[in-house]
């Protein structure tokens, strides 16, 4: 039972570093640090909860944020300091999911496919639903998308830990968001066909 519990928090540590990397990664440091409901120690991850990593993610963070004033959430998106930042969630995602499957077992290589595939999902969900959400805001409400985004992977990653079950919720509703909006993607597009 341990294994399914430890696979479906690393499945929701995975998505929510998908959606913004830098707090769930935190979380989950911070949490197995104080051996709450997750533990790296004694595990080939345990790098995850040392105060070194912690220190890394929250000056990246901090750069993400500076960087993030400077050019506004879209123009980061768009910049291959996005690029960069995507590829870091894919990562850390990767990295939590292979920690939290290690933590019952000495096994933990699946879980960066895993931890991959999960931070993908939410990473092209959550991306195309900024995108379709930007187009119709305003620039200040723009802006404040970033801190929902961040809102989330907090609140996902935070709710995978204490209650695992809740990241297959997660999963489908991430799924739920990538089918729907590319299938509003095609409408328009359709009607566009038909104009012509």
């Amino acid at each position: 039972m341990d294994t399914v519990f430890d696979i479906l928090t690393g499945a929701g540590l995975g998505a929510a570093a998908g959606i913004r990397p830098f707090l769930p990664a935190l979380v989950a440091g911070a949490a197995a640090s104080a051996d709450l409901l997750i533990d790296f120690d004694g595990t080939d991850l345990s790098f995850l909860e040392a105060t070194g990593w912690l220190l890394a993610v929250i000056v990246a963070l901090i750069a993400v944020v500076l960087l993030q004033r400077r050019l506004t959430g879209e123009g980061l998106d768009r910049s291959p300091a996005g690029a960069a930042v995507a590829g870091l969630a894919l990562g850390v995602g990767a990295l939590l999911f292979a920690g939290a499957l290690a933590d019952h077992s000495g096994t933990w290589w699946p879980g960066v496919a895993g931890g991959l595939l999960c931070a993908l999902l939410a990473q092209l969900a959550v991306r195309d639903l900024l995108r379709r959400t930007r187009a119709r805001l305003d620039p200040d409400a723009r802006e404040a998308l970033t801190v929902y985004a961040d809102g989330a992977s907090l609140l996902l990653a935070i709710l995978a830990i204490v209650a695992p079950p809740v990241s297959v919720l997660a999963l489908a509703v991430l799924a739920w968001l990538l089918v729907s909006g590319r299938r509003r993607a095609g409408e328009k597009f359709a009607g566009l066909r038909i104009l012509r």
